[in-house]
């Protein structure tokens, strides 16, 4: 097998990328320079606590810096980079350490101790840069004005991951995938909601500011409430089912992957779940080079309307359930997202790198993204299958109820749902299920 290439060498090729791209951006824009902030700590209102500090992503692009305030990135087409790098005097927090590793050769790196000593390193023309950031990043003149031209660019192309950046995604995705086989220990051996979130926090070895979302880890019918986060201390009686979304992060990337178990592995709401498993992986090899991101969508509700009328929970076609909003009822969102940088990555619905969007398919208000799918897309493939009173009730109201057998409902709603959700990449051939091939390394 040939040894996967150096973090350094795919490092230095993204870099290449990243000024390709931002030189292109500011001839766009009619600026000179590139000035993004790190971004800073927000305090809570009435308070002297701060919530938890989130970097930029706009900073991250560039550099597996995550956790340091107050510093900026400045790129200039034909010029190396510049980092200027807050390291405070400071005794009542940890100081970030000094930069170092791989990337650092590829800037000029200069730290300073004072947020306002920036101002002495940032171009000298505060009207030439297009700078990216939020309102409370500005520092004297250097206030962020995010111009459309510069940022489309620049997000509609960070669709397209580099090489670099799958790899970042895919030892997210071995943390990930190691934790979550640990909840599901704990989910077996009888652990609470919250006792399986701290076993899985334990595992990927980031506390919950760290990872790339909220935890969601949902026993028995909190399955079916589709971000669900309150995480009980003490576990129902029985424990029927688990349905897990947890992600984790490397150097700035996230992965996001769910799970769902049932407890009684011969139970049919299992057999359901190896249905959903199978029909997901079949919806993971569209994501070709090609394909409407927007068909998959469609495809997914035709498969998963297929295995509930197999199970007995609906009596109409797949295509009579799509049709008349049935399928919506039981997957009301959508097959799933773009992701990298952020674990909803930007751009989804972009036309073009100039601006505009791709609508959403009509009756279909929860798809988070349009695009047409392309080599270095990276997405997500979350179908489910969910039994949520509130939906199942607008199916009645708008004159349905003869399309479902509410007996079988009533049968699965205790289980809560189903998702299983994989992180995809579009190559030029076949493509590269990261959690599947995070799974397959730990067995």
């Amino acid at each position: 097998m040939t040894p996967a290439p150096a973090a350094s060498s795919l490092y230095s090729h993204h870099i290449d990328e990243l000024q390709r791209r931002t030189a292109v951006a500011l001839e766009r824009g009619g600026f000179d320079h590139l000035v993004v902030p790190s971004g800073t700590l927000h305090y809570q209102v009435f308070d002297d606590r701060d919530y938890p500090y989130a970097v930029n992503p706009q900073f991250k692009a560039w550099l597996p810096l995550t956790k340091a305030p107050g510093s900026w990135l400045v790129a200039t087409p034909g010029q190396r980079p510049k980092l200027i790098f807050l390291q405070p005097f400071d005794y009542w927090h940890v100081v970030p350490s000094a930069p170092s590793g791989y990337w650092v050769e590829h800037f000029d790196i200069v730290v300073i101790r004072r947020p306002e000593e920036a101002l002495q390193h940032l171009p000298a023309h505060a009207g030439r840069c297009a700078i990216l950031g939020e309102p409370q990043s500005a520092l004297g003149a250097f206030a962020p004005n995010n111009p459309a031209a510069v940022v489309n660019y620049l997000e509609y192309h960070r669709a397209f991951k580099t090489p670099y950046e799958v790899a970042m995604m895919r030892e997210a995705t071995r943390r990930g995938v190691r934790a979550h086989r640990a909840a599901e220990r704990a989910f077996r051996a009888g652990a609470s909601e919250f006792g399986i979130h701290l076993v899985y926090c334990q595992a990927a070895g980031q506390d919950a500011g760290d990872l790339p979302y909220n935890n969601i880890v949902a026993l028995n019918e909190h399955g079916a409430v589709l971000h669900y986060t309150e995480r009980d201390l003490v576990p129902p009686k029985p424990v029927r089912s688990f349905l897990i979304d947890a992600g984790a992060s490397h150097h700035g990337y996230a992965c996001d992957i769910t799970r769902s178990y049932a407890l009684d592995t011969g139970h049919e709401f299992q057999a359901m779940i190896d249905a959903v498993d199978a029909a997901q992986l079949r919806m993971c090899d569209q994501v070709r080079a090609g394909v409407d991101y927007k068909q998959i969508h469609v495809d997914a509700h035709l498969a998963l309307a297929g295995i509930l009328w197999n199970f007995g929970v609906i009596k109409v076609s797949p295509e009579t359930a799509l049709a008349t909003g049935v399928s919506s009822a039981f997957f009301p969102h959508g097959i799933g997202h773009g992701i990298g940088l952020q674990v909803h990555d930007v751009a989804g619905f972009a036309a073009s790198d100039e601006g505009g969007t791709i609508a959403k398919p009509e009756g279909h208000p929860y798809l988070r993204m349009t695009r047409m799918l392309e080599p270095g897309m990276a997405v997500t493939i979350e179908p489910g299958i969910y039994f949520i009173d509130m939906l199942l009730d607008e199916v009645k109201k708008n004159g349905h109820g003869a399309s479902v057998d509410w007996a079988r409902v009533e049968a699965f709603k205790p289980f809560g749902g189903i998702r299983i959700e994989d992180d995809v990449v579009c190559t030029e051939a076949a493509p590269l299920n990261l959690t599947r091939e995070g799974f397959a390394e730990v067995g």
